[in-house]
């Protein structure tokens, strides 16, 4: 009976402290959040990070719609699952409309080429843009007698090439091409995120239309369809909907059409007629309008309003004025981060748009809070990414269109070959911090030159030369043959 008692007791002492441990770690991620130098990621986003070997990533899959394509890595690599994103590109063509959807992760989308409008609608924000069209259906009567159509609808936001979109989890959107080229955009999902809560993958809600399906018999292929498909209005009874949406069966029938096959971008034959903001001080006096509403309780749920209501999604980090770091024989870097746009605070991810001249090098640096998922908009360089205990994981050439994963500290460095090279980083913090090695504010510029002779064993002059040669310059070296050509033209 006491060696029982004794089992039983040790055994309860096991799982108390079991769950003692587990707590602690899922508490970890969680205490991090309220520093500015930690990221809000969870202990699951690097439990299973076993990376030896990095490799660039294509796209592997392309489902087709009426006016466009979607492109996608493939989601369960090991890099993108280590580091808990996904990815896909998309282009639509002039005047296509990607039907309404919402994630299940927070997404950052760049414009790759072109230019368009997208809708958001954040959950108990006001319908801020209003108009009346003469029309001949919904007929409203007004004070003098004439009738006129009224509609209206949450904001819509004009982007470009160069613009970054910050869109929260369970935001729907939409968007359109009304311009005349293809709209290409990247879109990097953050599947870790804590708004996330289901598991770490990807899933797309359509609140419209209908992915078409390609068969093509790959596993890939065979998982990717299980994550996006039909719209959620047709999953749901006929009656029961038409009671829900106040309309008769013969419309839901429409909204549910089983037989659409134009996929998730579908083309506008007549173009899309929606209200755009032409006079910029109509719509602050209607932003103010919307304040006092928030704030007398009428239009809008509280709090929300200063969440997201009136918030800017998208900024520009293609325009070389907005440039962070700008040296004009090695290129420039624009960063992004939750204190330039602050909706990043929400979604917990930033961006840096960088170009490099041809042979200009980006300096070897590391990331202190966050992964990097770095897309190659142009040109190619060449990439050397250096593990823990000084181990190379990656050296080779990075091209256009391809994707690169930099865990969290894993020092990396590129070089521009023949001509300019352009990318798109985006990090899974918003106020991602980047430590260099060499140049002004770097580490080793930080260091006592008495530290750096005894740390690597050379010379007070080969320290200094180590510490200083770089001067002031910061991130952005250019390359021994410019910097020759330079003092013979001199």
């Amino acid at each position: 009976m006491a060696t029982s008692t004794s089992i039983l007791l040790s055994f309860s002492l096991c799982l108390l402290l079991f769950c003692h441990i587990s707590r602690a770690q899922l508490g970890l991620g969680q205490q991090g959040a309220g520093e500015p130098w930690m990221s809000a990621r969870r202990y699951s986003r690097v439990s299973q990070c076993r990376i030896e070997k990095l490799s660039t990533l294509e796209l592997t899959r392309r489902v087709p719609s009426e006016a466009g394509y979607t492109e996608y890595f493939d989601q369960y690599n090991e890099q993108l699952q280590c580091v808990g994103v996904a990815a896909c590109r998309r282009t639509i063509q002039p005047r296509g409309l990607l039907l309404p959807s919402f994630s299940s992760a927070p997404r950052l989308v760049y414009i790759v080429q072109g230019s368009g409008i997208i809708g958001t609608v954040f959950p108990g924000c006001p319908e801020t843009f209003q108009s009346f069209q003469q029309t001949e259906q919904q007929w409203e009567q007004t004070a003098g007698g004439c009738q006129r159509f009224r509609d209206e609808h949450q904001r819509i936001h004009y982007v470009r090439e160069g613009d970054i979109i910050a869109l929260p989890a369970g935001v729907s959107y939409w968007g359109y091409n009304n311009g005349e080229v293809a709209v290409v955009a990247i879109t990097t999902f953050d599947t870790s995120s804590s708004a996330n809560q289901l598991d770490r993958q990807h899933r797309e809600f359509l609140l419209a239309g209908r992915e078409r399906l390609v068969e093509q018999g790959s596993q890939i292929e065979v998982r990717l369809q299980q994550i996006k498909g039909n719209s959620l209005l047709s999953g749901f009874e006929l009656d029961p909907l038409a009671e829900a949406l106040g309309v008769d069966r013969e419309l839901v029938r429409k909204i549910q059409n089983p037989d659409d096959r134009r996929g998730e971008i579908v083309l506008v034959t007549s173009g899309l007629q929606v209200l755009r903001a032409s006079r910029q001080s109509e719509q602050l006096v209607r932003e103010r309008e919307v304040r006092q509403e928030c704030q007398e309780g009428r239009g809008c749920q509280s709090n929300v309003l200063e969440a997201f209501c009136t918030m800017k999604i998208r900024q520009n980090i293609g325009d070389p004025l907005r440039a962070d770091y700008f040296n004009p024989r090695a290129g420039r870097i624009t960063t992004l981060n939750s204190q330039k746009l602050p909706i990043l605070r929400f979604v917990q991810m930033s961006a840096v748009r960088g170009l490099l001249r041809p042979n200009a090098i980006r300096s070897p640096h590391w990331n202190v809070n966050a992964h990097s998922i770095v897309y190659a908009l142009r040109g190619y360089s060449r990439v050397q990414v250096v593990g823990h205990r000084g181990q190379t994981v990656f050296v080779g050439e990075f091209r256009q269109g391809q994707l690169l994963v930099v865990p969290q500290y894993y020092a990396m460095m590129f070089q521009a070959q023949r001509e300019s090279f352009e990318w798109v980083s985006i990090k899974t913090n918003d106020n991602a911090m980047v430590n260099h090695f060499v140049g002004k504010t770097s580490a080793l510029r930080g260091m006592p030159v008495e530290v750096l002779m005894n740390s690597y064993c050379i010379s007070r002059e080969e320290a200094m030369q180590l510490k200083f040669n770089r001067g002031n310059e910061l991130a952005l070296f250019t390359s021994k043959i410019e910097r020759e050509a330079i003092r013979t033209s001199a």
